[in-house]
């Protein structure tokens, strides 16, 4: 049977990691979790509160509101969070043995809470890539620790351009093929802007996938949209239009011909949802189209704008939205990837037995290839 990949599970980094991986000048700088008297944890940066350090457990969010609760009220949490965070969720050789009681070969890993910060930091660059480059150095101890069954994520931004390159090159020699970044502008320029074309030849080059997934990172949207901010730094607009930030980085990098000049180039979609996808490649071709016939001039591109995404962009599809049943909205087009969100609140521990539970949309390893593996290993230079 094929290896099944779960295209998306994270892991929580451990106390120090930081500190431990942080470029030694900069370990002033190093983001960290602070106690408080009643044994509430948090996420910190200097005197900034980035997150409440929590214990999520697959189909549990009520219970993280309930203790969000807790702590409003001023009462202490009910367990302690270094006792209630079981190995797994932080060691790679722990969770690459728990890939096995999951029915999964192996698992593409993000960080946890590295998806709460990008934003904050983004005020200090030079911290900003301290910080990214610890969790990057860490990366190359989970790909060793997991015995081929992990591949962790390392988390990259495009404003230092010699800084990108060299963790790239860093990050391939580690075989860690797959990097997160935020799907925004780039100190105020678009992601296909000349000035940053360097940065998808070295992805290219490199062999490393950039990929997007939700995280509290530099927003696409104006900040006047924003009258909310939740304990665990969400926003109720992101949560939305999760999918709108990708999908415009995706349309601006085939518009304007990134895709077209680095076939080699790889992107991923993560944890954004699968169930735009469809009208979204009907509106990229449609738009594009009618743009074309309007201002009589043909388009510059060889290919049509979709055709670019079904070749070179693949979407982890979460098993409510029922892949299956997306593959013939999108005409067949084979570029949708299974996912578990372990250990997430949202996430499942069984995603076998959930994608297999979809009904008459039911899918399975032996009759999905694609959604199981082949799309995951491609994003990771496995196919």
């Amino acid at each position: 049977m094929t290896t099944i990949i779960d295209s998306d599970q994270h892991l929580y980094e451990y106390r120090g990691l930081w500190a431990d991986h942080i470029d030694p000048a900069r370990r002033a700088d190093a983001i960290r979790f602070a106690d408080d008297a009643l044994g509430h944890v948090r996420v910190v940066w200097r005197d900034r509160v980035l997150a409440v350090a929590d214990v999520q457990l697959p189909g549990e969010t009520d219970a993280i509101g309930e203790r969000r609760r807790r702590e409003r009220q001023g009462l202490p949490p009910l367990a302690r969070y270094d006792e209630a965070l079981p190995r797994d969720y932080w060691e790679p050789a722990a969770r690459a043995d728990r890939l096995t009681q999951m029915g999964v070969g192996e698992a593409i890993v993000f960080p946890n809470y590295g998806l709460v910060w990008e934003r904050t930091l983004s005020a200090d660059r030079d911290a900003l890539l301290a910080n990214m480059g610890a969790w990057n150095r860490w990366c190359e101890t989970v790909a060793a620790d997991g015995r081929g069954r992990l591949h962790p994520v390392a988390h990259l931004s495009l404003r230092d351009l010699d800084w990108l390159e060299r963790q790239l090159a860093r990050l391939a020699a580690a075989d860690v093929r797959l990097a997160m970044i935020a799907p925004a502008l780039v100190d105020g320029k678009r992601p296909s802007h000349p000035d940053l074309e360097r940065a998808w030849s070295a992805f290219e080059h490199h062999g490393v996938s950039p990929v997007f997934h939700v995280g509290d990172q530099p927003k696409v949207f104006d900040e006047a949209w924003y009258a909310d901010r939740g304990e665990l730094g969400n926003f109720a607009v992101d949560t939305v239009f999760l999918y709108v930030p990708a999908a415009l980085a995706c349309t601006d990098l085939i518009l304007n011909g990134v895709l077209e000049r680095h076939p080699g180039l790889r992107i991923g979609i993560v944890e954004l949802s699968a169930v735009w996808v469809p009208l979204y490649l009907m509106m990229l071709d449609g738009g594009s189209q009618f743009l074309a016939r309007l201002n009589g001039r043909a388009s510059p591109l060889p290919l049509a704008p979709g055709d670019y995404f079904r070749r070179q962009v693949r979407v982890s599809s979460f098993s409510y939205e029922m892949p299956r049943n997306l593959q013939k909205l999108l005409g067949g087009a084979d570029l949708l990837m299974a996912c578990s969100d372990y250990p997430h609140s949202e996430g499942t521990a069984q995603p076998l037995d959930d994608y297999a539970a979809t009904g008459r949309f039911a899918a399975r390893p032996s009759e999905d290839p694609g959604l199981f593996h082949d799309n995951a290993a491609f994003l990771l230079h496995a196919d």
